[in-house]
């Protein structure tokens, strides 16, 4: 058995699922479920005898400690964090909290938990920390992809706190001698994704009729990574990635968010067309930049290709559409998930910027 925390998540979510798709081992999935937090993610495994879903935070060591003992986990997946930059600049305090206090508070209880074990499942454990690109910062429009070996150099308040986590992550293993594997990820955009990020975001808002917001000029590029590539991505770092070592991953698709936005609404247009046969691109709107908006971020994924055979399956055009087309068929979920906080949240971040 492995523990998950931050399962009901995007990300945590879809290596859940995922997980049981390719393996018979059963999952204890804990997530504090919060606004992004959704159960109804994992509704499938509902009846599954091999999944066991905790409502709990990863800073609750009592809690933590007890799902421990009683599962014997032989891994821990660790996806739990707050993870929106544009959440962070307005109330950074939650993501010190749930990143970097949380995170030591379950490094706290996992090492005594491997402490205790002895033979086999001590040599075998493992504890899976999932990060992202931008603790690396930003990168010029000449500059080489970022590598594992690249400083740390994080703009927003979640960054730096994701920052601190690996730091910790790395500390507790030259320090104690954990068994840890660190994983930095690129944008990450699929199914069960939260519709406050800019891909969703562009889904929900074109099908309501509403404004579709870009950010400055549109032209901040990420490297965009499907989320199954990404989960199958871990499941070969648990299984094979050299203790304490850090491992980046990314799609190998470097695009403007403007680009981002046009693709999106050239598959509306091809599959949900508007009533009035315009473009949804007639829906764009450009609005005031968030501060410190890092410009580019690039994954130079060539060590885990290199060490343990990693590449993604999907290109962007085959998991955008794929994307959007989830989106359309799985309209209950995005009406579900639009709650009075979602609503209060668009209300905050966007007023003022048009």
């Amino acid at each position: 058995m492995i523990l998950v925390t931050g399962s009901a998540g995007f990300i945590g979510a879809n290596f859940v699922l995922d997980w049981f798709a390719q393996h018979d081992e059963g999952v204890v999935s804990l997530d504090k479920l919060t606004y992004a937090g959704n159960l109804e993610n994992l509704a499938s495994l509902k009846d599954n005898p091999r999944h066991i879903f905790v409502q709990g935070d990863i800073g609750d060591q009592a809690l933590v400690s007890r799902l421990l003992a009683e599962h014997r986990p032989r891994a821990v997946v660790n996806f739990a964090a707050e993870s929106h930059v544009d959440r962070s600049i307005h109330g950074p305090e939650d993501f010190i909290q749930t990143n970097v206090v949380g995170t030591f508070h379950l490094l706290e209880t996992i090492r005594a938990y491997w402490g205790g074990l002895e033979g086999e499942a001590k040599v075998s454990f493992r504890f899976l920390h999932v990060s992202t690109d931008e603790v690396y910062g930003s990168l010029g429009a000449q500059d080489p992809a970022f590598s594992e070996t690249n400083r740390y150099e994080p703009n927003s308040p979640y960054s730096a706190s994701k920052a601190a986590s690996d730091h910790l992550v790395r500390a507790y293993h030259h320090t104690y001698g954990l068994p840890v594997l660190t994983t930095n990820c690129s944008n990450n955009y699929g199914p069960y994704h939260f519709p406050e990020k800019l891909i969703p975001l562009m889904i929900v808002n074109a099908l309501a009729g509403k404004p579709l917001p870009v950010y400055g000029d549109g032209q901040q590029i990420r490297d965009w990574l499907y989320v199954k590539d990404h989960c199958s991505a871990i499941r070969r770092v648990l299984e094979s990635g050299r203790t304490g070592e850090v491992y980046n991953v990314g799609g190998w698709n470097e695009k403007a968010n403007l680009d981002i936005v046009h693709t999106v609404c050239g598959l509306l247009d091809e599959l949900r067309p508007r009533t009035d046969g315009k473009s949804y691109r007639e829906q764009i709107a450009f609005v005031t930049d968030r501060p410190g908006h890092d410009r580019r971020y690039a994954i130079d994924a060539r060590k885990i290709e290199r060490e343990l055979g990693w590449k993604p399956a999907e290109t962007f055009e085959t998991g955008i559409r794929k994307t959007v087309q989830w989106y359309l068929d799985n309209q209950d979920w995005v009406g579900n998930v639009q709650s009075g906080n979602y609503r209060q949240w668009l209300e905050t971040n966007y007023a003022g910027r048009a």
